[in-house]
């Protein structure tokens, strides 16, 4: 699980890119690359990283359901994603 203190960072550089998504796209179709350097850096997509929603972990992460392989494991295994079923044969 990680700290919530990093969540929250996480949680603060997706507003942030949201907020700029706008100006930096402007700036990039009108090649200010002085105007890009003067925004934030955290403004930037690049620096998001892909995080589970649920307990905040990093790698493992399952772009399709937005959490993590053990997330997604005992959650499957318990039935609370549908559809999904452990495989036997």
């Amino acid at each position: 699980m990680a700290r919530e203190s990093i969540k929250a960072r996480d949680r603060k550089k997706e507003r942030m890119v949201a907020r700029y998504a706008a100006k930096r796209a402007e700036l990039k179709a009108a090649g200010d690359w002085e105007g890009l350097d003067k925004l934030p850096r955290s403004s930037s997509k690049v620096r998001l990283r892909n995080r589970c929603k649920l307990t905040g972990r990093p790698k493992g992460y399952m772009r399709k359901f937005g959490i993590s392989r053990v997330t997604f494991r005992e959650m499957a295994t318990d039935g609370k994603i549908p559809g999904i079923r452990k495989a036997s044969w």
